[in-house]
């Protein structure tokens, strides 16, 4: 219970007991003008109970106060729910399309690293061939060199 609330149920306790301590006096008719006639009526009790109908009226309006701010926190709180799913409904789409945006980009990266290396295996092939054609040369000169110096062995063996 708030400060306020219980400030207003000290009062009227304070304000019962003080009724009961004096109900006699309260009782006691008294002659009462009501403007155009006059009447013999208990005011004490009259006040006693235009204070209680002020009660009741104010406890029936901080009731539905209190039920209207409820009411109010409740929306805003499925508000703030709705708003939370759709924040996380928008991370996880950024998430999935980031997701994919890296999954391309990797496809992209390995097929460049493909392309790379199958240049790079023709380059070798043809260096290979090019370097190989060069060392087949090189030993065919040696063969016609070597051939050429046992020749002459031959011819004169023969002489």
């Amino acid at each position: 219970m708030s400060g306020r609330t219980l400030f207003a149920l000290l009062v009227l306790l304070l304000l019962a007991l003080f009724a009961w301590l004096n109900w006699g006096e309260i009782t006691r008719p008294t002659p009462l003008s009501l403007g155009l006639t006059r009447v013999e009526a208990p005011l004490g009790l009259l006040l006693v109970i235009a204070l209680g109908v002020v009660s009741l009226l104010y406890l029936i309006f901080t009731i539905g106060l209190e039920t209207a701010a409820l009411l109010e926190v409740k929306r805003y709180a499925r508000e703030l729910l709705h708003y939370k799913k759709l924040a996380e409904d928008a991370e996880q789409s950024r998430y999935t399309e980031l997701r994919r945006y890296l999954e391309a980009e990797l496809a992209r990266l390995a097929e460049a690293e493909r392309e790379e290396i199958r240049a790079l295996e023709a380059r070798v092939e043809e260096l290979l061939e090019k370097h190989g054609n060069t060392l087949a040369a090189y030993i065919g000169e040696l063969e016609d060199q070597i051939l050429r110096l046992m020749k002459p062995e031959k011819d004169e063996g023969a002489g």
